[in-house]
């Protein structure tokens, strides 16, 4: 995907496809689970042409209990 298609895949209601394909909500629902929901990280990289690749990072279970009880 080109950068101005990478930059926005996470906003919500955006989509690539034609249009009445898809709703453009599947990579939004992720990204708020994972940085949300988890405390995760997730990124994009994209070579046009080559491919694309999400990579997503979660803390340890460990580490996210020490996060929460740091809320109290």
């Amino acid at each position: 995907m080109d950068e101005p298609i990478r930059r926005r895949v996470f906003e919500p209601f955006f989509t690539a496809k034609e249009p009445g394909v898809g709703m453009g909500l599947g990579l939004l629902v992720a990204y708020m689970i994972i940085t949300q929901n988890y405390k995760g990280l997730i990124e994009v990289a994209s070579t046009p042409g080559k491919g694309t690749c999400f990579t997503i990072r979660l803390p340890l279970t460990s580490q996210l209990g020490k996060m929460d009880r740091g809320r109290d």
